[in-house]
């Protein structure tokens, strides 16, 4: 490895690394990411990187002369948790990491990144600033690969490298990726979906990028550059969309059609006597199965038999099956789609999700400074280094609050630390 010695009268200390990580990657030392992140889409890549038990040091900007507020604006989005600046927004895909505020529009600041890159070991560099800032924030893959040739670079934005000055945020991409136009009742406006998916696939997709590399780099002893476009991301799942207006569906096949399936009959979401049941019928004998049990046996004739004769009646059907389920509970409708063998499932309110058997098993959680427990979604996967922990992570990092700490790691006095804290180059 090379590393250019910015700072060559300071000693660099390497930090010394638990070996142990998770299930079949036992074999790899905890890696160090050094990420300038903010919003949602790169702290949730990050956040899966902090599931893995790797080290995760998240970099903002020293404050901006007339802003009150610092550092990553979804530090003050939602309600107040601990503190100025750890709003409930910020919490969760924050949790684990360690955080520090560096001025990198001075030269001494991006020369103060590259020394942690190298002295920290870092594996790994992230960050979702627009591609345009990159060279005056010396953080693109050039300068700071230059440093360390061996370095995984990743950036996420709006459409990739290729696009530098285009920004972008889930909704917008939502908009530009055809997936409102999907999303609604087919007589309604395009909506957004519920949760911010495409920041979601593009971090997802990102860290399977930097899991790659990472494996390519055992083998080739060499870096990458990973350039993640959130819409192409998006994009990528219309698998059951886009080709098929190749092969002669026309567009109105396709476009939003509530809670039905577009394929599928019946997929839909029916009315019960106390609340809302989803019911998926996935071929022909499933419908057999169904029809089968005396609830619904008055749906057994020839010209439903098949999935072309129920979608040639579609309307007619789901009136039909709402006017049997509006007489039960979803507990008796239940019953009856487990006899059958038909996935089913009641439409569960968001508050009630953490009762989910499933999710209780496995939910991660955190502590507020005062003590409170805040329970996190479970991993997509459990992980051993999760295990370890009792599933239990550190609360998310109030802003700069890591800053003395990892530069003195890096090898800085506390004396040249505070001269980096009054020419502003930290916070």
């Amino acid at each position: 490895m090379v590393c250019s010695k910015m700072y060559s009268a300071l000693t660099g200390s390497r930090f010394d690394f638990d070996t142990n990580v998770t299930g079949s990657m036992q074999n790899l030392k905890k890696r160090v990411i050094i990420s300038v992140e903010q919003a949602l889409t790169l702290t949730y890549t990050t956040q899966r990187c902090v599931q893995l038990g790797w080290r995760v040091i998240r970099v903002e900007p020293t404050p901006i002369h007339g802003l009150e507020r610092k550092g990553d604006p979804n530090r003050y989005i939602g309600r107040r948790v601990a503190g100025e600046d750890r709003h409930s927004y910020f919490v969760s895909t924050n949790v684990g990491k360690e955080a520090l505020a560096i001025d990198l529009k001075q030269p001494e600041g991006r020369e103060l990144l590259r020394h942690l890159i190298c002295e920290l070991d870092a594996d790994v560099f992230c960050n979702n600033t627009l591609p345009i800032r990159h060279q005056q924030l010396g953080i693109d893959y050039e300068s700071l690969q230059g440093c360390k040739p061996d370095l995984i670079w990743c950036c996420i934005s709006a459409l990739g490298l290729s696009y530098p000055d285009v920004p972008g945020y889930d909704p917008v991409m939502q908009a530009l990726c055809g997936y409102m136009d999907l999303t609604g009742h087919a007589d309604g406006p395009p909506l957004l979906c519920g949760i911010p998916l495409v920041d979601l696939r593009a971090g997802d997709e990102a860290f399977a990028q930097i899991l790659l590399a990472l494996m390519e780099r055992e083998q080739t002893g060499s870096g990458k550059k990973i350039d993640i476009s959130m819409a192409q991301a998006a994009i990528s799942w219309l698998h059951t969309f886009l080709p098929m207006l190749d092969m002669g569906s026309p567009p109105e096949d396709l476009k939003r059609s509530g809670n039905q399936h577009r394929q599928f009959v019946p997929v839909n979401a029916y009315a019960a006597s106390d609340g809302y049941m989803y019911v998926a019928i996935g071929s022909d004998v499933q419908w057999k199965r169904l029809t089968s049990q005396p609830m619904f046996a008055s749906l057994k004739q020839d010209d439903l038999r098949t999935n072309a004769g129920r979608k040639a009646q579609s309307a007619d059907l789901h009136r039909r099956i709402e006017e049997i389920t509006r007489r039960h509970t979803t507990k008796q409708l239940a019953d009856v789609f487990v006899k059958a063998g038909i996935a089913h499932s009641r439409i569960t309110p968001i508050e009630d999700v953490w009762s989910l058997d499933f999710v209780q098993r496995h939910a991660l959680c955190t502590h507020t400074p005062d003590g409170r427990t805040v329970r996190l979604p479970p991993a997509p996967v459990a992980t051993e280094y999760l295990h370890r922990q009792d599933n239990k992570l550190s609360f998310a990092p109030a802003y700069a609050e890591h800053t003395d700490s990892i530069l003195q790691e890096a090898g800085f006095s506390a004396s040249r630390i505070a001269i980096l804290r009054e020419q502003g180059v930290v916070a």
